[in-house]
């Protein structure tokens, strides 16, 4: 199989690394090739803290990719998340020159533009634009402004900002694992993108990706994202109070979190225990379930309610902005039991658990279709449609090497016309990957 005929989503999480090799098949669903899953090592809440590590554990998973699906991997999307991510409401307007003249793209970008030389803090980067609603002459509520006349054009904006540092890390960590970075995604994002349908986004929905090191938040309302957060609290934390609460070592609580942990204490009964075997010779431990599931229940709970107060910022509770389709978990921490009936409790919202295999072909492993890989499976997605993107471009120009990328192109005069205008997406891609040339 050729190269560029497959293409590859890489999930450097604080838990795992997952590599999945997939493409599209003739009914526009994707076809897992291969899978490759390493222990993660060096990365501690989303964020890369050990390069060496990070990298080993990188190759790991990519070998394992390959040898399952018989192909040699070139290029990665890969996606970012961890606690320095955060993001901020912003309003900014242009006064257009000529009224007369109907608004078109360079005055949207012009307009976004603008936004990215906000003053952030030391070491922070705006690395993301995304307009919410636009306002000509006051005119409120436009989607879609290109066409229409007016003198000043305003938006409101979603702006998400991130540590520059963290950003070239992982860069620095792909390309020294001998990778090709093809795309950033945000994590949420790619997660949204593989368990929830169109009409959840259209209603209103909270998605939470509850991963070892952190809680991913995005939330959609009119097919928009109109909020995204990242919380520093993940399964890990939940481990590492079982760990602590029954003085047992991590690998134990971790097992016990998976096969009799639970949200909710009340199920269990007084006199259910379980026994863990003793270190080197000294007597096994007796634990109550009912003990080990109210130690997971007070932390599952405090994470919820930050989650909650996220939700409640972006003003959930206004009839206007309310979320119809309520709150969808994903990730590896939301297979713990009676966690969705725990947050229905909390929160008063509709709750289901979000599985990526809407979108998998019929004869995917099981294995992949679970919470655990749906930010992988979202990874994969957006690694078909820019490999897609690429080709159609490529087709529509005859001369492909004449093209330039970006800014290169405009300083060239290049005027080849390619059909699809550039998503903010796409830009804030290209924006990172200059980050990453730049850091050479």
């Amino acid at each position: 199989m050729e190269q560029g005929k497959y293409s590859v989503g890489l999930d450097i999480g604080t838990t795992k690394i997952v590599a999945i090799i997939g493409r599209e098949n003739e009914y526009g669903k994707i076809e897992v090739l291969g899978t490759g899953r390493s222990k993660s090592l060096g990365v501690h809440r989303g964020v890369v803290n050990n390069i060496t590590q990070t990298i080993s554990s990188i190759q790991q998973a990519v070998e394992q990719a390959e040898l399952n699906a018989g192909l040699k991997i070139g290029s990665v999307v890969v996606g970012i998340a961890g606690q320095h991510i955060r993001s901020l409401q912003h309003s900014d307007y242009i006064t257009r020159s000529d009224a007369e003249e109907v608004i078109n793209e360079n005055d949207l970008d012009k307009l976004c533009n603008q936004v990215y030389k906000l003053v952030m803090l030391p070491g922070e980067e705006i690395i993301h634009v995304l307009p919410q609603e636009y306002r000509v002459d006051g005119q409120s509520e436009i989607k879609q402004p290109i066409g229409m006349y007016g003198g000043r054009l305003e938006a409101n904006f979603h702006v998400v900002v991130g540590q520059v540092s963290s950003i070239k890390n992982i860069g620095r960590c792909i390309k020294s694992a001998g990778l090709d970075l093809g795309n950033i995604t945000l994590e949420p994002l790619a997660s949204a993108e593989a368990v929830l349908s169109q009409e959840e986004k259209e209603a209103g929905v909270a998605l939470i990706d509850i991963g070892g090191g952190t809680s991913d938040l995005a939330i959609f309302k009119d097919g928009i994202i109109r909020h995204t957060a990242v919380i520093p609290f993940g399964g890990n934390v939940i481990t590492e109070d079982i760990k602590e609460g029954c003085s047992i070592i991590e690998k134990q609580a971790e097992l016990l979190k998976i096969k009799f942990g639970s949200a909710w204490p009340g199920e269990n009964k007084d006199n259910e225990i379980v026994s863990i075997p003793g270190l080197r010779g000294r007597e096994p431990k007796e634990i109550t379930l009912k003990n080990l599931s109210k130690i997971i229940h007070a932390r599952v709970v405090e994470i919820i309610e930050q989650v909650y107060v996220e939700i409640k910022n972006y003003g959930h509770e206004e009839q206007k902005r309310k979320l119809i389709a309520g709150i969808v978990l994903t990730g590896g921490g939301s297979q713990l039991k009676h966690l969705k009936q725990l947050v229905e409790y909390i929160t008063g919202m509709d709750t289901r658990i979000g599985y990526p295999n809407e979108h998998l072909a019929g004869d995917s492993d099981d294995e992949i279709a679970s919470p655990l890989y749906a930010t992988a499976v979202g990874l994969l997605m957006n690694a078909v449609q820019s490999d897609a993107k690429n080709q159609q471009q490529e087709s529509v120009d005859p001369e492909p090497e004449k093209v330039l990328a970006g800014e290169e192109a405009h300083a060239a005069g290049n005027t080849v016309q390619v059909k699809e205008r550039k998503t903010i997406f796409d830009k804030w891609s290209e924006k990172l990957k200059d980050f990453l040339d730049n850091a050479e």
